[in-house]
């Protein structure tokens, strides 16, 4: 298997790009493996602030995908780096999260601390599966005592094979909320994008992709680092979410997952609207009468559309370009209040997609 990526860099994210839990997304390490056997340098940057580096590149490499500590950024380990570098060595932390996260904080030097009682001079707080009432009352106690609170991230969510469960951002809200709300001094992770510059700082000026599955993390943390991105729809994105995006989480290009790489990941790119129309693999989208008009185009050209994993081939064959039709044509009418299907294969493409009913949007029958 070969890629045809016109980047020299890949910067993934974690979960729900390449993994789920401990399980791989089907057809990730086959694209890794790819790009790397093609000469594209590759990446990892995640918010998840449960696993150290090193650990990271372990699951990896368990996984199938190959992976070196130097190549992976975690938001524990940027935070750690960021605290040491404007405190005293050995300052108390109070770190609210799992193991890695304390972890990292004593590897950069600083002394974690497990109450407000310590006095410690900041609050880290990251994802950990075990944080509760407890540790997050000593953070508020800590806070209001005028220690410094840092979030490796807000992501409300975090994928798992069960469905989106609630993410660090999910915590911090519960502290904001007793702090009357109050928001965090500093917040780390993406869509800051430090994470991103940072796992790109090495490659000089050479082209860079950034491959997520959240519009509000991975895809606008690429938008601020100036770099392209990939929307995959492996995680917790679904295509609604997508045609709602504001500008500032618009993705350069859209695919179910990363096997978009081994093929042409500009086969994935989203169209422009234009003169009343978008046009994407085979499909044409008009607005009409504030109703996006959803109808194959036998005249475009045609593209596999890598969503064929997600619904079943055929659907998958015709679902993929539908939705990077569908989504410019969103944004260029943000009063849109349907979706019209012209033709039978329009209708199962919606369905497919997951737009057939969803919040009010009735699709007419054709």
């Amino acid at each position: 298997m070969t890629s045809s990526c016109r980047y020299d860099l890949v910067v993934f994210d974690l979960d729900g790009v390449v993994y789920v839990g401990r399980r791989a997304v089907p057809g990730a390490a086959e694209a890794i493996r790819a790009l790397l056997a093609d000469g594209v340098h590759v990446a990892y940057a995640t918010n998840n602030a449960s696993r150290r580096v090193g650990e990271v590149a372990e699951l990896l490499n368990s996984l199938g995908v190959p992976a070196r500590p130097e190549e992976v950024v975690t938001s524990a380990r940027a935070t750690a780096e960021l605290l040491a570098a404007d405190l005293p060595p050995g300052a108390p932390v109070l770190a609210v999260g799992a193991p890695a996260l304390r972890e990292e904080l004593a590897a950069a030097g600083l002394t974690p601390v497990p109450s407000a009682q310590e006095r410690p001079v900041a609050v880290v707080q990251g994802y950990g599966p075990e944080v509760g009432w407890a540790l997050l009352a000593e953070a508020c106690v800590a806070i209001r005592a005028g220690a410094r609170w840092v979030a490796t991230n807000t992501d409300a969510t975090m994928p798992s094979p069960r469905g989106p469960l609630p993410g660090n951002g999910a915590l911090v809200a519960a502290v904001r909320t007793a702090l009357g709300g109050r928001e965090p001094d500093t917040v780390v992770g993406k869509p800051e994008p430090v994470l991103l510059t940072t796992a790109a700082g090495h490659r000089g000026d050479g082209r860079v992709l950034v491959v997520g599955d959240r519009l509000d993390t991975d895809i606008e943390g690429a938008r601020r680092a100036g770099m392209d991105s990939l929307l995959v729809l492996s995680g917790v994105t679904t295509a609604a979410e997508l045609l709602a995006a504001p500008v500032q989480r618009r993705p350069t290009h859209v695919a179910a997952d990363c096997s978009a790489l081994t093929a042409s990941v500009q086969g994935c790119l989203l169209p422009e609207f234009r003169d009343g129309e978008a046009v994407a693999d085979g499909w044409r989208v008009t607005v009409d009468d504030e109703h996006l008009v959803l109808a194959r185009s036998d005249s475009a050209v045609r593209i596999p559309s890598f969503l064929g994993n997600l619904t079943g081939e055929r659907a998958g064959e015709r679902a993929g370009g539908a939705l990077r039709a569908l989504a410019p044509a969103a944004w260029a009418t943000p009063g849109w209040s349907a979706i019209r299907a012209e033709d039978a294969a329009a209708e199962e493409a919606l369905t497919a997609l997951g737009l057939g009913r969803y919040a009010g949007w009735v699709v007419p029958a054709p």
